[in-house]
């Protein structure tokens, strides 16, 4: 299974590379996240700077509307949108589940920790200072982002990001 989602995933990163100027928010927002992974991995970084500006542009561009129906679109596709820090639901998911359901839950939480390791001891100390870098901008942007988020809206609202 995994082998035909691998396929299908590069055949799609090849039907996009050669159409990435031409790709619009709502366009990559309707890829689904393997997709759009893959097609970001895709570019380079002076493309993916590019086409981040692109973005920001239109969502500049965009009524408010538009934008919050963009965002209700991200966090629908996300499920709960803060499912992360709803500590209850992820309680009540884990206890409404089976115990073959757990430990096929914990056997998939210990090969995504594998993964990144072996991803970890595979770097470069090079890569290895950029992945700390860019882990620790990430959580300087949570937490600028605040609470509900509403700073962060409001900078993309202005372009400002």
């Amino acid at each position: 299974m995994r082998v035909v989602t691998s396929l299908s995933i590069i055949a799609g990163v090849f039907v996009l590379v050669g159409h990435a100027s031409a790709q619009s928010v709502t366009e990559i927002m309707d890829l689904s996240p393997e997709e759009r992974k893959a097609y970001m991995q895709s570019m380079s970084d002076d493309e993916r700077t590019a086409m981040r500006e692109k973005w920001r542009s239109e969502m500049q561009n965009m009524s408010d509307d538009e934008r919050q129906a963009i965002r209700d679109k991200r966090r629908a596709a996300t499920g709960n949108g803060g499912q992360r820090r709803d500590k209850e639901a992820n309680r009540e998911r884990w206890n409404s589940m089976s115990d073959e359901e757990r430990a096929a839950a914990k056997e998939q939480r210990a090969a995504r920790q594998e993964e990144r390791k072996a991803r970890w001891d595979a770097m470069s100390e090079e890569e290895r200072t950029a992945a700390r870098e860019k882990m620790q901008d990430r959580k300087s942007k949570r937490k600028r982002k605040g609470k509900n988020g509403k700073k962060h809206d409001q900078e993309v609202d202005a372009g400002t990001l």
